[in-house]
């Protein structure tokens, strides 16, 4: 959106012209939603999920899918499963409401657990139904997050899996809705809100 309104790149009152934009994950192609004249939205291309324990990574034998692995931390039992999204990411369906979840307690512990090699991101989620999930996120590094693109997507990967949702998903954060879609094996589709937060100037 940024390149776009301070015209670096130029591409058309279209929503099927695709931006390729390289990330430390690699080159994801973004694809513009219009209204007015201008991008409120994107669809993001975020690549395959990774599920196999060496490349997550987790520190647990086997080459296939771990779902609902045991892990007991000072504050909380829960059942995870583990994506990565070219980051790694513990998810945990729970059944307390995400909100009462002491995540600011048991994130860390988590995150720094040894099954974890590079340390992980850590996802509580409620189902509420087959098309809209409830997430809260401690993002390994920042601690509690309003929002996280990659988190939502491991999420829904993680429901799929376990045969909670339909192919397209809803997911709610505290900082808003993104919609995540996979169909069980390929590319996960992101798409959510993009808006300009602040402007400043680099000095001289």
């Amino acid at each position: 959106k940024f390149a776009m309104d301070i015209g670096m790149i130029s591409i058309g009152d279209s929503a099927a012209s695709p931006v390729s934009v390289e990330t430390g994950a690699g080159v994801l192609d973004v694809t513009p939603i219009w209204q007015g004249g201008e991008m409120v939205r994107a669809r993001v291309g975020m690549g395959e999920p990774i599920l196999t324990p060496a490349d997550v990574p987790v520190d647990l034998p086997g080459d296939g899918v771990i779902m609902d692995h045991p892990l007991h931390v000072d504050g909380g039992d829960f059942k995870l499963t583990f994506v990565s999204m070219g980051n790694p990411h513990a998810v945990a369906f729970v059944d307390e409401p995400v909100d009462e979840v002491r995540l600011a307690e048991v994130g860390p512990l988590v995150e720094h657990h040894p099954l974890f090699p590079n340390r992980v991101n850590f996802e509580v989620a409620n189902v509420l139904d087959r098309g809209r999930i409830k997430l809260r996120v401690w993002e390994r590094g920042s601690g509690i997050t309003m929002a996280c693109g990659t988190g939502a997507c491991a999420t829904a990967v993680a429901a799929r899996l376990h045969d909670f949702i339909d192919d397209k998903v809803v997911i709610d954060l505290p900082g808003g809705e993104l919609t995540v879609e996979w169909p069980g094996q390929g590319p996960v589709v992101l798409e959510g809100p993009v808006a300009e937060v602040y402007k400043g100037e680099w000095p001289d």
